[in-house]
């Protein structure tokens, strides 16, 4: 029994796919082998042009040669299907201009009237794969050259922007200001690769496509959550991006946000765009706001020294390059927040990610109450552990579900069990990129997997006051962890205050 959804979806329409920051490794890493991939899996609409804009002087043909280097190294199936790749090169162009030199646009616009259809001119995506503070110029330049409208009589014109989304709300909306000066809000589409991920879109399908599951969804049957996105890397060479963001700004506003909001929504009253938007924002609007007293309470930062992560030495944060030397950012950061909706109150939901710990995991652990303290509870005590389910985002995506059962043999044993089902084993080894995904949603104009103005807005809010409350205040010792453990020893005291602790990602092997 196979239910497939979307079949009344309209085909992707004939378009150009200009990419912005052409010469960026964005482009050579992810767009190109996104696109490529989307092609040869027939994907791709009937007729369409990919024009590359960036300042370096190059040739359609010397750029072809360029990319097809990249995707030889960065393509998700190798070897590179030669003949696939001749169809696809063929479609690729290059213009080469300065972000905000106005003649360079109106050479923009020429080449796309030049492929000689009409849909091609008319139809555009946009990919802003540029500074932050380029996105208000380039959309500029594009309306006065007749690229971009508001409201197109024909076709349909669209821009895509990489996150960040500013570095607080202040910045956000400024950047939200200059992007809907010439294009509405339905136009812009901001991207953020992780809601890409197979298994991210699949916590929505997960609750609401399974009785069994949905049903204990509340305060009644679940204990707490924990959310995990560790990294098992340090900060290498973004020393200098990581100085001004930190892991707050840099994975907590988007990435962990995000996931808590898929996991902890309402139903949608259907699977459209909009109705989906809503919900993840009426969830983050009512995550409970805290003063500075809750912040010294509910979330914890550290910072890595030097350590080894499985064996390999590694310097701490404060050794990295263009680091200062006696810097309090933070590497590490947990936090107990409370949604005070109906379905949440009451129960805590704990967040932590992390840069130079054991693994690189993302999961959502959902812990269950313990059973009534009679029969087994009332002899094992702590030692029967509640029914967890664990959502594996990456790597090894799955889902685990955790319970207690007897151990063979005349004693009477009680040891918890686990049954995995994983996607590899069920469905083969073919999962699509994030990227593929994001740009062919974004060519037929589906906004659900993409972040909505005041989503975002939002996100900023609850992170602002976190690092209000912070204010340059030192790091205590207890804030500190050696690379290669799971975080610092206040994050363990985090979660004591309320009798829990982390339960640490394990290697599931698929």
């Amino acid at each position: 029994m196979v239910c497939r959804l979307g079949n009344g979806r309209k085909p992707v329409d004939p378009c150009a796919i200009v990419i912005f920051g052409a010469s960026g490794d964005l482009t050579a890493r992810k767009l190109i082998p996104a696109l490529y991939h989307l092609h040869k899996e027939k994907q791709m609409p009937p007729d369409f042009r990919i024009v590359g804009f960036a300042r370096r002087e190059k040739t359609d043909a010397s750029w072809r040669v360029e990319l097809r280097q990249a995707l030889d190294q960065f393509s998700r199936t190798k070897p590179v299907d030669d003949q696939v790749w001749q169809d696809f090169a063929q479609r690729i162009f290059y213009c080469q201009g300065d972000l905000t030199d106005a003649s360079a646009y109106t050479r923009l616009e020429q080449s796309l009237s030049a492929f000689g259809n009409e849909p091609l001119r008319r139809n555009l995506l946009f990919y802003l794969a540029t500074l932050p503070s380029q996105f208000g110029p380039v959309v500029e330049q594009l309306h006065a050259a007749g690229l971009l409208r508001r409201e197109a009589e024909t076709g349909w014109q669209r821009i895509v922007v990489e996150k960040p989304f500013g570095h607080d709300l202040e910045s956000a909306r400024r950047l939200n200001h200059e992007l809907t000066r010439f294009a509405g809000e339905q136009q812009v589409f901001r991207i953020d690769h992780y809601l890409g991920k197979e298994t991210v879109q699949n916590i929505l399908m997960f609750r609401f496509s399974n009785s069994i599951f949905e049903r204990l969804w509340n305060r009644e049957s679940i204990d707490h959550f924990q959310i995990t996105v560790s990294e098992n890397l340090g900060v290498g060479q973004r020393g200098g991006y990581y100085e001004e963001a930190g892991a707050l700004r840099d994975m907590v506003q988007n990435h962990l946000l995000q996931v808590l909001s898929l996991v902890a929504m309402e139903p949608p009253v259907s699977l459209d765009a909009e109705p989906i938007r809503d919900e993840k924002v009426k969830l983050l609007k009512s995550i409970r706001p805290m003063t500075s007293e809750d912040v010294s309470r509910q979330i914890v930062r550290g910072q890595y020294f030097a350590g080894a992560v499985n064996g390999e030495q590694r310097p701490g944060y404060r050794q990295e390059p263009k680091v200062k030397a006696n810097s309090n950012v933070e590497t590490y950061v947990a936090l107990k927040v409370f949604v005070d909706n109906w379905r949440w109150s009451g129960i805590p939901f704990y967040l932590r990610t992390g840069k130079n710990l054991p693994l690189s995991v993302s999961e959502v652990r959902i812990q269950f109450r313990p059973t009534p303290h009679v029969l087994f509870a009332a002899q094992c005590g702590q030692k029967l552990d509640p029914n967890a389910i664990t959502l594996r985002l990456q790597p090894n995506e799955g889902i685990s579900l955790r319970f207690n059962g007897k151990v063979p043999g005349t004693s009477i044993e009680v040891r918890p069990v686990r049954m995995h089902f994983s996607y590899d084993a069920e469905f083969g080894a073919y999962t699509p990129e994030a990227y593929e995904r994001l740009l062919l949603e974004a060519m037929v104009g589906d906004a659900t997997l993409f972040i909505r103005r005041d989503e975002v807005e939002t996100a900023w809010q609850i992170v602002d006051r976190i690092r209000a409350s912070w204010d340059d205040k030192p790091l205590s010792n207890r804030e500190f962890y050696s690379a290669g453990t799971w975080g610092p020893v206040a994050a363990d005291d985090l979660l004591a205050q309320a009798g829990h602790v982390w339960r640490e990602p394990l290697l599931v092997k698929s």
